[in-house]
C-alpha cells in the first residue's frame, strides 16, 4: 500500500517511515527540507534495505502535489509537514499560519482531485491549551490555545473536522501528540533541529555533547513537583508505532477519529535533566530563566482510547528515551550536518 508522507524526512516522519517499511507499507516522501536533511534518506535505507521515493517540494505548491499524486497509486496520507516551535511561533505567527494551515488546505484539495480519502494528521496536545485538569482526555475542551503553533494545529483540526462532516465517506484521523523525544535505538537517526533547539531533549543532548554551554530552564515557579514544567514525554518509536496502529485500525474506515498519543505520565524538566545525566554519565549544567511566553505548567495524556480502539500503548521508558537520545547525539555530535 502506497502512503504519501508529508514531512517524511523530519524527526517524527523519518522514524515513522522506518516502521512503515518494516510493516510492509510503501511510503512516498515529500519534504521541503526546511528543517530536515537529505542524508536521512540514506539512514532509512540502511535500516530497512529499502530506499523510499522522495520528492523535494512544498505542500503549499498545488501543482507539485498534483504531480506526485499522478505518479502513484496513493491510498492514504500521513501529514507531518509543518513548523513546530512554540517560541518561534510567537515571534513569527504568520509563517506558522501560512505553512501549517494553508499548506494543509492545499494538501486536502490535491487529495480531493486525486480521489484519496484517508488522512492522518500530525496534531498536538497544544490544542488543549492550559488544561483545567490532567490527565487530558480526547473529550477535554480544545481551542483555548496559548501560542500560534497550537492555534495553527487547532485551526487545521477544525478545517478537517468541518470537511469530514461535508464529506463523510472520508477517513480523517487526528493524532494529538504530547512531547516526542528519543531516537532510533540503532543510534543512526534522531532529532537534529536547525539552529538553537526549541525543545527540551535536543537542547539537553547538545549541552551533554559540548555544543551548548548550559540548558535554560524556563520558569521554576509553576505549581509542580519542583516548580518546573511537567510534560508527557513519549519515545519517537512509540509515536511511530502509533501512526501504524492508526493506519491499520481506522485509516481505511470512514469517520472522524481522534486520539491522544502519550504515555499517560508526566515528568518535570528537572526530572528529565536528572534522567539524562544518568544516561550520559555526566551532570548537565543549567540555569533558571523567566517563564517562556506560551508555556503551560503541566500536561499529560489519558491514553485509554488509543489503547482500546487502536490496540496501541506506549511501552518505552524515560530511561529508554534518554539512553537512545544520548546514543544518537554522542555518535553524531553535530547531528547530520557533517554528513549532508
Amino acid at each position: 500500500m502506497e502512503v504519501l508522507v508529508t514531512g517524511g524526512m523530519g524527526y517524527i516522519g523519518s522514524h515513522t517511515c522506518v516502521q512503515m517499511i518494516e510493516a510492509g507499507f510503501t511510503p512516498i516522501i515529500i519534504d521541503n527540507l526546511c528543517n530536515s536533511k537529505f542524508v536521512v534518506l540514506d539512514r532509512i535505507e540502511a535500516l530497512t534495505q529499502v530506499r523510499p521515493l522522495f520528492y523535494q517540494g512544498d505542500i503549499r505548491d498545488e501543482s507539485f502535489l498534483d504531480h506526485v499524486f499522478s505518479q502513484h497509486n496513493i491510498q492514504a496520507v500521513i501529514h507531518f509537514a509543518g513548523l513546530k516551535a512554540v517560541g518561534e511561533s510567537v515571534s513569527q505567527p504568520l509563517a506558522y499560519y501560512d505553512n501549517n494551515v494553508t499548506g494543509s488546505l492545499v494538501l486536502v484539495r490535491a487529495m480531493c482531485k486525486a480521489g484519496v480519502k484517508s488522512i492522518i494528521f500530525s496534531s498536538s496536545a497544544t490544542v488543549y491549551g492550559d488544561p483545567e485538569r490532567v490527565p487530558i482526555t480526547e473529550e477535554s475542551p480544545i481551542g483555548a490555545t496559548t501560542n500560534p503553533y497550537g492555534r495553527s494545529k487547532f485551526m487545521v483540526e477544525a478545517c478537517l473536522s468541518d470537511f469530514f462532516h461535508a464529506q463523510p465517506d472520508w477517513s480523517v484521523t487526528l493524532l494529538r501528540y504530547f512531547n516526542p523525544v528519543g531516537a532510533h535505538p540503532s543510534g543512526t537517526m534522531g532529532e537534529d533541529p536547525n539552529g538553537l533547539p526549541n525543545n527540551l531533549m535536543p537542547f539537553i543532548a547538545q549541552v551533554a555533547v559540548g555544543r551548548r554551554e548550559k540548558l535554560s530552564v524556563f520558569g521554576q515557579d509553576y505549581p509542580t513537583v519542583d516548580g518546573t514544567g511537567v510534560r508527557d514525554y513519549i519515545h519517537v518509536m512509540d509515536l511511530a508505532d502509533g501512526h501504524l496502529a492508526a493506519l491499520n485500525a481506522v485509516g481505511r474506515q470512514a469517520g472522524l477519529h481522534i486520539y491522544n498519543l502519550g504515555t499517560g505520565n508526566g515528568a518535570s524538566v528537572l526530572e528529565m535533566v536528572d534522567a539524562f545525566s544518568k544516561a550520559c554519565g555526566k551532570s548537565i549544567p543549567y540555569e533558571i530563566c523567566p517563564r517562556r511566553p506560551g508555556d503551560i505548567a503541566r500536561c499529560w495524556a489519558a491514553t485509554a482510547k488509543a489503547e482500546k480502539e487502536l490496540g496501541w500503548k506506549a511501552t518505552r521508558t524515560i530511561a529508554d528515551m534518554t539512553a537512545d537520545t544520548w546514543r544518537w547525539q554522542s555518535h553524531h555530535p553535530q547531528g547530520y550536518q557533517s554528513e549532508s
